[in-house]
């Protein structure tokens, strides 16, 4: 009789644990600026301007989908790049400026030769310096490398990355612009590249 006591007593003291665990692990951040839980986003939108026409072009990802929008590149040209999130008809960009300090971009391109560079104003540079990535500008060097491959851009928006760097590294066939340590994925979008 003791040891069944004993086992009820320990089993319950578990699930009060594991209770107690859960209860507190699912609160992401105690700041109030951060309301961008990834499952409220519904679109990543890139507004690509083409500098040789001034004609801005917007690519939708929709966030679920099974299909992937192509981005149509130029070899030789250079393009201004600007990140939109939304949630359904409404603009969720403003919060990630809002909370700036929280986020971070990471633009993969695997099999693209394209150099980026971070041209966000101070409403989009965190207090570390480095800027979050909303506004790029794209020099395409070669949209596409080899034809027999997929060329992609992985866009990552991090959520309370631990440290971050605008720095750029060689991965495979292709540059990630930007690192990061720790956070959590808030949204990550998948984009063809063509030209």
């Amino acid at each position: 009789m003791k040891n069944i006591f004993k086992n009820t007593t320990l089993i319950l003291g578990l699930l009060f644990l594991a209770v107690s665990l859960s209860l507190t692990s699912c609160n992401r951040s105690d700041d109030e600026a951060d309301d961008l839980p990834q499952e409220e986003l519904s679109d990543v939108l890139l507004r690509v301007t083409d500098e040789a026409t001034g004609v801005p072009v917007v690519y939708d990802y929709q966030v679920n989908s099974t299909t992937n929008p192509n981005v149509k590149l130029i070899n030789g040209h250079t393009y201004n790049v600007e990140v939109i999130f939304k949630n359904g008809d409404e603009d969720a960009t403003q919060e990630i400026k809002d909370a700036k300090d929280e986020h971070f971009l990471v633009y993969n391109f695997p099999n693209s030769d394209i150099t980026l560079t971070r041209t966000d104003d101070e409403k989009s540079t965190r207090k570390d310096g480095n800027r979050v990535g909303l506004k790029t500008k794209w020099v395409v060097n070669t949209a596409v490398k080899n034809a027999s491959a997929p060329s992609q851009l992985v866009l990552t928006l991090f959520h309370e990355p631990v440290t971050v760097s605008e720095a750029s590294a060689v991965s495979g066939n292709g540059v990630i612009y930007g690192t990061h340590t720790g956070g959590e994925t808030d949204a990550e979008a998948n984009y063809n590249i063509i030209n």
